[in-house]
């Protein structure tokens, strides 16, 4: 069974750093994209960060400069550091991997059970 396990969250101060890591485990064959959403109290998930396998990544307009994303494919693993956080970034974060478990299948979507952010000011 493929899951995704994230750690790193906790409570912060403004102007802090937090970096949260994502690790894939079970039997699977390649790993696609693999991205970080947010999702605050009272508002929709959103998307913060993408990473494809190809090494391209994209950022939400409110993190650009302060988070970065980056990937080890050899541990499974995905990271968010997050620099200068504020308190508006206070969210659950979220690992989303795309992955092809057997050669010559679809993708499939998974999600890890998140991890909770809290920024004070």
């Amino acid at each position: 069974q493929v899951q995704l396990v994230e750690s790193g969250g906790g409570l912060v101060q403004a102007g802090g750093s937090l970096r949260l890591s994502c690790v894939v485990s079970g039997s699977i064959f390649s790993i696609n994209d693999m991205d970080w959403y947010r999702q605050a109290p009272g508002k929709q998930r959103e998307l913060v960060a993408t990473s494809s396998s190809g090494g391209d990544t994209n950022y939400v307009d409110s993190v650009k400069g302060r988070f970065t994303i980056s990937r080890d494919n050899a541990k499974r693993t995905a990271y968010l550091q997050m620099n200068n956080l504020k308190p508006e970034d206070t969210a659950v974060y979220y690992c989303n991997a795309v992955i092809i478990r057997r050669p010559g299948t679809f993708p499939t979507n998974y999600w890890g059970q998140g991890t909770q952010v809290t920024v004070s000011s």
